[in-house]
């Protein structure tokens, strides 16, 4: 079985402090489901239509891990900390074998 990847673009962050909040939460929330972060920051350098913005890859063990971690109640309690405070794109992929 595959393992599968969160991949996180944050399009806008209007309020830092409330995103700071919702690190907090989601990290233990996320690593509890079995997650484990394996990017977190700025692009060094983009290319094409690339864009500099936030991005988080998160790996999993399979798409049902990463589906299960996201609809949790203690992922849910880290976005009811974030709220409007970013727009964000986040898709769960397959690893390619």
């Amino acid at each position: 079985m595959p393992k599968a990847y969160t991949v996180v673009t944050y399009r806008s962050i209007s309020d830092m402090n409330a995103l700071a909040a919702y690190a907090e939460i989601a990290g233990p929330a996320i690593r509890g489901q079995g997650g484990r972060f394996i990017v977190r920051g700025m692009p060094v350098k983009t290319f094409e239509s690339g864009v500099m913005e936030r991005v988080v890859v998160v790996e999993f063990d399979s798409v049902e891990q990463a589906v299960t971690a996201f609809e949790s109640p203690a992922y849910a309690k880290a976005l009811d900390r974030l709220g409007t405070a970013a727009v964000r794109d986040i898709r769960i992929v397959e690893g390619a074998e």
